[in-house]
């Protein structure tokens, strides 16, 4: 069982800046995959980014050019530097693991082995 713990989360104003840590219990053998996810009340968990072993990232496309999703693995430790946020960012952000048998992972839920509880961002006009 791996455990997430997500945390930099908080309130600033349109235009600042979050960095948001998700720190593992376990290393990185459990986790090929490490994602950032986010979800609105009401609406279906988006994935916002995500981070192969070998360092390769994906995004969605409303983030792509504000975020950076980075890992250090010798810390256990997964990252998403958050700029120019806006308020249509605001969400709960939780950090995910997933094993991949085939070396793909998908930037959606299907298959994601390990949760976080997350951490709430809020931006303000």
């Amino acid at each position: 069982q791996v455990q997430l713990v997500e945390s930099g989360g908080g309130s600033v104003q349109a235009g600042g800046s979050l960095r948001l840590s998700c720190a593992a219990s376990r290393d990185s053998s459990t986790r090929d995959c490490m994602y950032w996810f986010r979800q609105v009340p009401g609406n279906e968990r988006e994935g916002v980014a995500l981070i192969y072993s070998n360092g390769r990232t994906t995004y969605v496309d409303s983030v792509k050019g504000r975020f950076t999703i980075s890992q250090d693995n010798a810390k256990n430790t997964l990252y998403l530097q958050m700029n120019s946020l806006k308020p249509e960012d605001t969400a709960m952000y939780y950090c995910a693991a997933r094993r991949s048998y085939t070396g793909y992972c998908p930037l959606n839920s299907v298959g994601v082995d390990f949760w976080g509880k997350g951490t709430l961002v809020t931006i303000s006009s």
